[in-house]
């Protein structure tokens, strides 16, 4: 059976026709079925939307569209703050022992001169 795609802004208007239907009187399950819709896709669409406004469901887009952007920059300075570690670890070090410390850390081979 084909899935039949809802977008977010479709499911926040049967939320909200259900949620009209139930304070109107009615209980869940008869409020479900006039939007028809199954319980399971009722829960799981409440547990992710319920109490969302459509403000904040495009601000909740928008956030989606920054993550991998804000990951990128947050893997970049990990990865600035490990070398740096290790160029402290290095200078920490006495002549001898910091070429051989260089050595050992490939990143850094080019900073036996510290």
């Amino acid at each position: 059976m084909a899935r039949k795609g809802c977008n977010d802004e479709d499911i926040l208007k049967s939320l909200r026709k259900i949620e009209v239907h139930f304070h109107g009187g009615m209980n869940v399950a008869s409020a479900r079925r006039t939007a028809g819709i199954s319980d399971k896709t009722y829960y799981h669409w409440w547990k992710r939307y319920g109490g969302i406004g459509r403000a904040k469901l495009s601000e909740f887009k928008a956030l989606e569209k920054e993550k991998p952007s804000a990951q990128k920059i947050l893997g970049e300075l990990e990865l600035d703050k490990l070398i740096l570690k290790k160029a402290l670890i290095i200078k920490s070090l006495g002549p001898k022992r910091r070429v051989e410390a260089a050595n050992h850390y490939s990143c850094l081979a080019k900073a036996k001169q510290i």
